[in-house]
C-alpha cells in the first residue's frame, strides 16, 4: 500500500509513521490492512522508550500494541450481548454511525457482470474476485453486493466509504455487520485505541488525574460544626451513589494530558483510564474533522448527515437503566435521580457530570441552585399573602367599599343598557385586592428583587466550587478556539456554492482562464454581503412576529369589551353581577391557548431565522438562536399581562367624553379595586397553565408520540429479508429507537420564562415562588427521566459556565426592579393611600379614602344615546360617581384633572425612582460583598498550582540527577579504558540524533 497523508492532524510539520495495527481484530472487523497515524511534531518526542536518552519509536508502537493485546486478553471477558463491545467482547464500542442502505442483486440475466462490492474494510474490489479476497481474510471479511438503485445511493455508499477509510487512516477501528436485507438500516461501531485516546488527549489538552494527592482544607471553627450538623441531618436526602460516598478530604492534582509525562498519571488500567465520556468525546472530535472531499467537498460527520449520507451519530448508553444484578451507570442515575419517587433526594451532579459532560451537568446544577433558592422566596410569599388574609377585615377603605349606608352610587358601566350601580355591589372584588395589595406587597417586591441578586451570587460561588471540582478553572481558551473552528454544514454549504459560482465567473474571463485555482481554495468566506439577505429577513420578519403578538393581545381585549356589552344587555341580574369574572376567566383561557400555540410557532420561525442567517459555528448558532427565541417567547408571555398592569384603565376617558373603539365600543375599565387583582388572576392562570400544559403534558406527551409515529412509520415501511439469520436487538438498536437530543435550549427556555414570572409581576402574585417551586420539583424529575430512558446519550461538551443565560438572568433581574417599582406605583393603591394618609386625610388615617378617590358627574351632561335607556334609578339620580381624580361639575374647570391627580402622579414618579435606586445599590452592594470565587477555593487552586509546579520541579531534577551520573560512571570507565573521552561521541551522537529528528514530511 502507498503512503498516504492522513487528514488526523493539522500541524502544518508532521512526522508520518506507518503503525502495525494489533493483531485482536474481531471476525467481522475492519481492521486488516495498515493504519497510518500522523503523529504531531510536537508530541514525537515521547520519554516513553529511551535507551541513553534516545527515542526508539519502533519499539514505542511495538510495545503499546503488545500492552494492548496483554491488556485484552489478561482482562476480564466482559458480556458482549449487552451490545457495548466489538463482537470480541474486548474492545468498547466508543461510537456508532447509523446509515439507510438501500441494495439490490445484479440482474439473473447479466450472471458475470462487474458490479460494485463493499468489503468490510473500506477497500473496493471485484466481485470476480471475491473468492481470493475471502482467501486471504478467510471468514474476517463479509463481501456484501450493494448495488445501488440510482445515483444518489451510489453516491452516499462511495461517500461513506471514503469516509470510513480515512477514520481508520486516523487511527479508530471500526466494526459493521453484514447487510442481510434488501434496504434497512446499517451502523459502524467505532473503537478508539489506547494510541489515538492518549494522542487526541494530548491534542485536547484533556485534564487527568496525577499520582500526587493533597488534603483539602477543611474550615474549622464554628463553620466546621454547623457544616458537620448540617451534613448529619441531611444525609437521608444524599443519593446513594459510590463514588460520592468516597474519601472527600483528598484531591488529585490534575494536569493536561500528555504522552511524555505517562508516568506521573493515576493510570491502572489503559482500557479504563479514560471514561466512557471523554472516549465518545474523543472520538466525535475525530468525526467532526475528518474530511470526505473526493466525493462529497465535505468535512465533518455534521455535514454527512446533514446531505443525507449518514443518519444519525451517537455514543451508546452504559447498557439498560433497568434493575439488574451488576449496576451501571445509567441504572444508578435511574435509581437515585431520575424517578418521582427520589423527589427528595439532592442531585448527583458529580456522576450527572461524569455521565452526560459537563454542559449537561451544569444545567441540572444550575436548576438545583434555582429550586433550592425558591424555598425561602416560597416561604416569604407565604407569609405576605397570609398577612394580607389576616388585615383583611381591618382594612379601612374594603370596609368602607362594602358599607352599604355610604351608598355610592357609580356611573355605568355601558352604554343605553347598563343602568346605575352601588359600589359594595364589589365588595368581593374588593376584599379580594386586599390579599395582593397590601402594605407587605412593597416589602416582598424589595426582597423579591434582592432575592434575584443573591440568587445569581450565589449561583456564580456555586458555579466556581464546580468548576473546580471537576478541573474547569483552568479550561485552556486553545480548547474552546478548537471547539469553535468546526463550521456549521449551511456554512459549508453557502460557501461551496460560493466558490463554484466564482470559479464558473472566472472561466468566463478568458485574462484569468489560466490563474491556478487552487491557490484561492480555503481564503473564502461568506461576508456580510452575503448575509445581508438573511439579516434583512430576520429584521423584518421579527417585526412581523411582534406585530402577531400585539394583534392577538388586540384581539383578546376586543373580545372581552364585546361580551362585556353582550352580558350586560341580558336581562338577568345574576348575570349581569358576574359579568367582570366571566369575561376575566375566559379571556385568560384564550390568551394561554394563544400564547401556546404562539411558542411552538414562534420556535421553529426563530430556527429557521437564524439558519438563513448563516452562522459559522455551532456556538454562534446557539447564541443567534437563544437570542431570537427569548425575545419572540418574552413578547408572547408577557404581552398581555403588561397590558393588564400598565395599560388596561388608563385610556378610558370620563362620563360624557369616553373613549371608544370602532366608533362603538368603550374601552374596558379596571375593577372598583384596581387592577391588579385581575393582574393577579392573569398572571396566576398563564403561569400555572403553561407549566402545566407545556412544561409537563408536552414534555411528557410530544416524545411519546414521537415514539409512536416512528415506530408505526418503522413498521409500515419494513424492509424485506434475504436472511433468515436476524441480528438481535443490541444496545445501538436499543439507543437508535431513542429519540435524538437537540440541546438544551429549550430547558434553560423555560426555566427562564418561569424566572420571569417569578420575579417580574411578583408584586401582583406572592404566590408565584410556592407554584415555581412545585413544579420545579417535577420538572428535575421529568427532565432527569428524559435524559436517562428517553433520549440518545448526547455528546459530552465541556464548558465552564452556562453561557449566555447567564447574561439573560442578569438583565431580566434588573428589569425586574423597574416593573416591580411601576407595578407598586401605578398599578396598585400604595401610593394613592400614602398620598391621601399624609396630605389630605384630615385625621391621619385612611377613613374617607374612598370617597376620596371617586369624581363627581352630572347626568344630566350624558351625550344622547350614553344615558341608561331604562334605569330604576333616573329619577333619583342626579350626580354619579367614577373613580378619578378630576374636578366636579360646579367647579370653574370642570372634569379637568384635579390638584390631587398631580399630587398622586408626582408621589408615583417619585417612589419609582426611589425604589429602583434604592434596590439597585442594594444589588450592587450585595454582589460587592459576596465574593465570585470562595475564599477557600481560591487558597485550593493556588496550592495546586504551587504543587504541580512542585512536582514537575521535581522531576526534571531527578532526570538532570540520572544523566549525570550516567555520563560521570561513563566519563570514568573511558579513563580507565584509555580509550576516546565520551564526551566527543556523545556529541557525535547527538548531532546524528539531531539529524535524524530534523527529517520529517511537510504536509
Amino acid at each position: 500500500m502507498e503512503d498516504s497523508l492522513p487528514p488526523a492532524s493539522d500541524t502544518p510539520n508532521t512526522r508520518v509513521e506507518c503503525v502495525k495495527p494489533s493483531t485482536a481484530v474481531s471476525e467481522s472487523s475492519s481492521i486488516h490492512s495498515d493504519r497510518f497515524l500522523s503523529v504531531p511534531r510536537e508530541f514525537s518526542e515521547l520519554d516513553l522508550h529511551t535507551v541513553n536518552g534516545a527515542f526508539n519509536p519502533s519499539d514505542y508502537f511495538e510495545d503499546q500494541n503488545e500492552a494492548i493485546v496483554n491488556n485484552f486478553l489478561e482482562a476480564a471477558q466482559p458480556d458482549t450481548r449487552n451490545g457495548l463491545y466489538f463482537s470480541d467482547g474486548k474492545r468498547k464500542v466508543d461510537y456508532v454511525l447509523a446509515y439507510h442502505y438501500r441494495k439490490r442483486s445484479p440482474p439473473l440475466s447479466t450472471p458475470g457482470a462487474l458490479g460494485l462490492a463493499v468489503i468490510s474494510n473500506g477497500s473496493y474490489g471485484n466481485p470476480d474476485e471475491k473468492k481470493d479476497t475471502q482467501a486471504v481474510h478467510s471468514s474476517q471479511d463479509v463481501v456484501v453486493d450493494v448495488t445501488p438503485q440510482d445515483a444518489v445511493e451510489e453516491e452516499k455508499m462511495r461517500s461513506r466509504e471514503e469516509f470510513e477509510k480515512n477514520l481508520m487512516e486516523a487511527g479508530l477501528e471500526m466494526e459493521k455487520d453484514k447487510e442481510n436485507k434488501i434496504q434497512g438500516i446499517g451502523f459502524v461501531r467505532l473503537h478508539a485505541p489506547w494510541l489515538v485516546l492518549s494522542r487526541e488527549a494530548e491534542f485536547l489538552k484533556i485534564k487527568v488525574p496525577t499520582k500526587k494527592v493533597y488534603e483539602v482544607k477543611e474550615e474549622g471553627g464554628v463553620m466546621a460544626t454547623l457544616n458537620s450538623a448540617w451534613d448529619t441531618i441531611t444525609k437521608p436526602l444524599q443519593p446513594k451513589v459510590p463514588h460520592l460516598q468516597s474519601n472527600t478530604k483528598t484531591k488529585y492534582i490534575s494536569h493536561s494530558f500528555s504522552r511524555e509525562k505517562l508516568h506521573l498519571y493515576n493510570i491502572s488500567e489503559k482500557e479504563t483510564f479514560f471514561d466512557n465520556a471523554t472516549r465518545s468525546r474523543i472520538v466525535y472530535e475525530i468525526l467532526k474533522r475528518t474530511s470526505c472531499i473526493r466525493t462529497c467537498q465535505s468535512t465533518g460527520i455534521t455535514t454527512l448527515i446533514a446531505n443525507g449520507v449518514y443518519d444519525s451519530a451517537f455514543p451508546l448508553h452504559d447498557g439498560t437503566f433497568e434493575n439488574t444484578e451488576e449496576k451501571n451507570e445509567r441504572q444508578i442515575l435511574h435509581q437515585e435521580w431520575a424517578r418521582y419517587g427520589a423527589f427528595y433526594k439532592y442531585q448527583p451532579v458529580d456522576l450527572i457530570r461524569k455521565y452526560f459532560g459537563e454542559k449537561i451537568g451544569l444545567y441540572f446544577a444550575w436548576l438545583g441552585v434555582y429550586t433550592q433558592l425558591l424555598i425561602p422566596a416560597s416561604l416569604v410569599g407565604i407569609i405576605v399573602f397570609f398577612y394580607g388574609c389576616a388585615t383583611v377585615d381591618t382594612d379601612i377603605p374594603s370596609l368602607e367599599m362594602c358599607n352599604e349606608d355610604k351608598n355610592f352610587t357609580m356611573c355605568p358601566l355601558c352604554d343605553g343598557p347598563c343602568d346605575y350601580w352601588h359600589l359594595s355591589t364589589a365588595c368581593s372584588t374588593a376584599r379580594a385586592s386586599h390579599l395582593f395589595d397590601n402594605p407587605a406587597t412593597v416589602f416582598f417586591s424589595v426582597f423579591m428583587s434582592l432575592w434575584a441578586a443573591m440568587f445569581l451570587e450565589h449561583w456564580k460561588r456555586r458555579q466556581m466550587r464546580l468548576s473546580y471540582r471537576w478541573d474547569l478553572t483552568g479550561l485552556e481558551e486553545e480548547e474552546e478556539n478548537w471547539q469553535k473552528e468546526h463550521p456549521r454544514p449551511k456554512y459549508e454549504t453557502k460557501l461551496l456554492q460560493k466558490r463554484q459560482k466564482k470559479r464558473r465567473s472566472k472561466r468566463k474571463n478568458k485574462s484569468e482562464a489560466n490563474t491556478p485555482e487552487r491557490d484561492q481554495v480555503g481564503k473564502e468566506k461568506l461576508t456580510w454581503k452575503d448575509r445581508m439577505p438573511g439579516y434583512i429577513i430576520n429584521f423584518t420578519s421579527i417585526l412581523f412576529m411582534f406585530g402577531v403578538t400585539f394583534s392577538a393581545v388586540f384581539g383578546v381585549i376586543v373580545y372581552r369589551i364585546i361580551t362585556s356589552a353582550i352580558i350586560a344587555m341580558s336581562p338577568d341580574p345574576q348575570t349581569k353581577a358576574n359579568v367582570r369574572v366571566t369575561v376575566t376567566a375566559t379571556a385568560v383561557i384564550i390568551n394561554l391557548v394563544v400564547i401556546l400555540i404562539l411558542d411552538e410557532i414562534y420556535g421553529a420561525v426563530a430556527t429557521w431565522l437564524t439558519e438563513i442567517e448563516i452562522p459559522k459555528t455551532e456556538k454562534d448558532f446557539e447564541e443567534r438562536l437563544i437570542l431570537k427565541a427569548f425575545l419572540l417567547k418574552f413578547m408572547n408571555s408577557y404581552a398581555p399581562i403588561f397590558y393588564v398592569a400598565f395599560f388596561k384603565g388608563r385610556f378610558v376617558g370620563r362620563p360624557g367624553d369616553y373613549v371608544y373603539i370602532f366608533n362603538h365600543y368603550r374601552m374596558e375599565e379596571c375593577a372598583p379595586g384596581g387592577c391588579l387583582m385581575e393582574l393577579c388572576i392573569q398572571l396566576s392562570i398563564i403561569m400555572l397553565g403553561k407549566q402545566l400544559i407545556q412544561n409537563n403534558l408536552f414534555e411528557i406527551g410530544i416524545p411519546k408520540l414521537k415514539k409512536l409515529y416512528r415506530k408505526l412509520r418503522d413498521k409500515g415501511t419494513a424492509p424485506e429479508e434475504t436472511d433468515d439469520n436476524q441480528r438481535l436487538s443490541r444496545q445501538w438498536d436499543l439507543d437508535y429507537n431513542l429519540e435524538p437530543f437537540t440541546g438544551l435550549t429549550p430547558e434553560y427556555m423555560e426555566m427562564i420564562i418561569q424566572f420571569g414570572f417569578v420575579s417580574l409581576f411578583v408584586a401582583s402574585f406572592p404566590l408565584a415562588p410556592l407554584f415555581a417551586l412545585l413544579n420545579n420539583i417535577i420538572e428535575i424529575r421529568l427532565d432527569a427521566k428524559k435524559f436517562v430512558t428517553e433520549l440518545r446519550r448526547p455528546d459530552a461538551v465541556r464548558a465552564k459556565d452556562i453561557g449566555i443565560w447567564y447574561n439573560i438572568l442578569s438583565g431580566m433581574g434588573k428589569f425586574s426592579v423597574i416593573i416591580n417599582a411601576f407595578v407598586i406605583s401605578f398599578t396598585s393603591d400604595f401610593i394613592p393611600r400614602l398620598v391621601y394618609q399624609y396630605m389630605y386625610s384630615e385625621t391621619g388615617t385612611m377613613h374617607g379614602f374612598i370617597d376620596h378617590t371617586l369624581s363627581y358627574f352630572n347626568v344630566s351632561h350624558f351625550k344622547p344615546g350614553n344615558a341608561p335607556t331604562l334605569s330604576q334609578y333616573d329619577k333619583e339620580v342626579t350626580v354619579c360617581r367614577y373613580k378619578d381624580y378630576r374636578e366636579p361639575p360646579w367647579s370653574p374647570n370642570a372634569y379637568d384633572f384635579s390638584k390631587q391627580y398631580w399630587s398622586v402622579l408626582a408621589a408615583r414618579l417619585a417612589f419609582v425612582i426611589l425604589f429602583q435606586n434604592l434596590v439597585m445599590f442594594l444589588s450592587e452592594l450585595v454582589d460587592w460583598m459576596i465574593p465570585d470565587i470562595p475564599k477557600d477555593i481560591s487558597e485550593q487552586i493556588k496550592k495546586e498550582k504551587t504543587l504541580l509546579v512542585d512536582v514537575f520541579l521535581k522531576e526534571e531534577k531527578e532526570k538532570l540527577q540520572l544523566i549525570q551520573s550516567l555520563f560521570l560512571k561513563d566519563q570514568t570507565a573511558q579513563q580507565k579504558a584509555g580509550g576516546v573521552p565520551r564526551r566527543h561521541r556523545a556529541a557525535s551522537f547527538s548531532q546524528f540524533s539531531r539529524e535524524q529528528r530534523c527529517q520529517h514530511t511537510d504536509v
